[in-house]
């Protein structure tokens, strides 16, 4: 809508003010070191094949390892979830806390995308002020009558987003015991603070009260478009862990497709001796053969077997003259 209210006469150079990628700009590159590590590990081939639903380890290391620095306690690449950039954090972190009446409160002025993602998880939102004339604090009072005991979280960003500001490490403290549930701590601006205000990051009071805190890479590193972000349960007293809200992070990233590399092969049982179902033959198969196929009722076919074909050649033909010889040794004789 902006961009069509500019005047088309007007030779000079439009100047984006309102936009928050840097990368865009020639003086805003980042450093060669990473894209060095990049290459690296193109080149290494050693990433090229699906990864774990919550991320690789050495990647999870590392982020416990950099988060750490700032701690009073420990994190363990176990606390650290691997996303596709902060946007999927976001919908990690407010999928699994909806529950039917639950509300959450988020910050005004604050980034739209949490407001979407609630409205699109049914949870109910409700906005507490950041106060201008106090540097953009948190009115703290607003914050006592909004929430009730349907109240699964609240958002605190910190360093700002819009704002700029930072919040001190006493008004975190306040901000943060006043919410009687677990806070998200968006860190998307980690360490990016100007001013004599020392940043303190939310994980920090992570033994005061639950936080899940959001990360990611673009903004520090000036990498947008490598969509490398983090959800990180700073809980050390386990409290997540004993809500289920852990299993239910890993149980929605948890989600991935096959590629099409399979077959799916009908088990024709009248044709074996001493195997009932495709379960059996599997268990069997693996004991006997040392051959891992994927029984069909694993998929919704029962009595199938799904075959992939994504190896090495000489491991597929070993594999098929394996399979060969255990259905020819538990043939039914005729």
């Amino acid at each position: 809508m902006l961009m069509e209210r500019l005047n088309k006469e007007d030779s000079r150079p439009v100047i984006p003010l309102g936009h928050g990628d840097p990368s865009h700009f020639s003086s805003f590159r980042t450093a060669a070191a990473a894209e060095d590590a990049i290459i690296d590990s193109l080149r290494s081939a050693k990433y090229n094949c699906y990864a774990p639903a919550v991320g690789i380890l050495p990647a999870r290391r590392a982020i416990a390892d950099y988060l750490n620095r700032d701690l009073p306690y420990k994190l363990s690449p176990d606390d650290v979830y691997l996303t596709i950039g902060c946007t999927q954090a976001i919908e990690v972190a407010l999928a699994v806390l909806v529950h039917p009446g639950a509300n959450i409160l988020l910050p005004r002025p604050g980034y739209p995308y949490y407001e979407a993602c609630a409205a699109y998880n049914g949870l109910e939102f409700r906005h507490f002020d950041l106060l201008p004339e106090r540097d953009w604090a948190v009115d703290l009072n607003a914050v006592e009558g909004l929430a009730d005991e349907n109240t699964v979280a609240m958002v605190i960003i910190n360093p700002r987003n819009p704002c700029g500001n930072v919040f001190s490490y006493e008004h975190l403290k306040k901000t943060m015991t006043r919410s009687w549930c677990l806070d998200i701590g968006d860190e998307a601006y980690d360490n990016l603070a100007f001013g004599s205000t020392p940043y303190v990051p939310t994980r920090v009071l992570g033994s005061t009260v639950p936080v899940l805190t959001l990360g990611l890479i673009s903004k520090k590193w000036i990498v947008p478009g490598w969509r490398l972000g983090w959800l990180v349960t700073s809980d050390p007293n386990g409290i997540l862990r004993e809500s289920g809200i852990i299993e239910s992070i890993k149980g929605f990233l948890n989600i991935s497709s096959d590629p099409a590399t399979f077959i799916q092969v009908k088990l024709n049982l009248s044709m074996l001796e001493g195997i009932d179902n495709d379960m059996e033959f599997c268990l069997k198969l693996a004991k006997e053969e040392s051959v891992i196929i994927l029984p069909g009722v694993a998929m919704g076919l029962k009595n199938w077997l799904r075959i992939t074909f994504a190896v090495e050649p000489s491991s597929l033909e070993e594999g098929l003259t394996r399979i060969k010889a255990f259905c020819q040794r538990h043939a039914k004789k005729h």
